[in-house]
């Protein structure tokens, strides 16, 4: 099997599941392809030389190797800097969680070696995710604007709100006053959607979410339309240029300017194990049944 791990950094108290990652691949005998700034992020943090089969610095460096899965290490913040990385490039990725919350990394400490057996005994499943594609006069994200979470229009600064001007395939749907807006997929839904009030949604739906950020009215809430319709957001406000983030991308765009929101003709696939599953996920993450009171 041929593995690729991807990372920029991770704390001095995750070294010792560094560690036990090399050592689990190494005695089942894999093939390890580690980013290269994280492979001389390991070398001078851990100060040791992990057995590895070689380094890639670039996506068609990644390509070329014939990768089976790619490992994110780190946060969900590293995921979706694992997807761009990636951009199109068809291979499985799975995330291993340094941190505190990770709904795309969800493999944690106290479950990597079974994880790990798992993903090298080849007993996994491959989860399809829809993608969002962002499409701006002169390409403002690049040859690669997709994203897997959301794309975000907000206010510059602590200026004054933004008017949103929202059509669904070209019909008017609404204008929204607020300090921002969140157009989101499924996998989205657990990210800056829900924590400005946005439902979680199942990855296997269909839909994209429109959650408003401090909207001014206070009777405009989240919608969900279905994933195949277009949506085009025009944006003014008293600045010249508002913010617009694609995962964790950003770019500043004129004021006035438009952008066509659909869904990507491309999914992504991620690695899914039998012992975890999306509502296990949540029950973790968000703590549900945990209250004393319900037990």
């Amino acid at each position: 099997m041929k593995v690729a791990i991807f990372g920029r950094s991770f704390p001095e108290n995750f070294n010792e599941i560094i560690y036990r990652l090399f050592e689990k691949l190494n005695k089942y005998s894999v093939e390890i392809y580690v980013f290269e700034p994280f492979f001389d992020f390991i070398k001078d943090n851990l100060f040791i030389l992990p057995k590895i089969t070689d380094t890639y610095s670039d996506r068609d460096e990644l390509q070329s190797k014939g990768i089976d899965v790619i490992f994110s290490i780190g946060g969900d913040g590293t995921f979706l800097e694992c997807v761009a990385f990636m951009e199109r490039i068809n291979i499985p990725i799975v995330g291993i969680n340094s941190g505190r919350l990770g709904f795309l990394a969800y493999i944690s400490k106290d479950n990597l070696d079974l994880a790990l057996e798992m993903i090298v005994k080849k007993k996994f499943s491959i989860e399809e995710r829809s993608m969002i594609m962002v499409e701006t006069e002169n390409n403002a994200f690049g040859q690669f604007n997709c994203g897997l979470n959301e794309i975000i229009v907000q206010k510059k600064d602590t200026s004054s709100m933004i008017n949103v001007e929202v059509f669904v395939d070209d019909e008017y749907m609404t204008n929204y006053w607020a300090d921002g807006l969140i157009i989101a997929t499924p996998t989205g839904s657990t990210a800056y959607s829900l924590s400005a009030g946005g439902p979680i949604v199942v990855p296997e739906a269909k839909n994209f979410v429109i959650t408003p950020i401090a909207p001014h009215n206070l009777t405009v809430r989240p919608i969900i339309l279905p994933d195949e319709v277009e949506i085009r957001l025009t944006i003014h406000g008293r600045s010249d240029e508002f913010l617009a983030a694609l995962d964790a991308r950003n770019v500043f765009l004129k004021n006035g300017m438009d952008l066509v929101i659909k869904k990507a003709d491309y999914s992504l696939k991620m690695v899914r194990l039998p012992h975890i599953n999306y509502f296990s996920t949540l029950r973790s993450k968000l703590m549900w049944g945990m209250d004393r009171r319900n037990s």
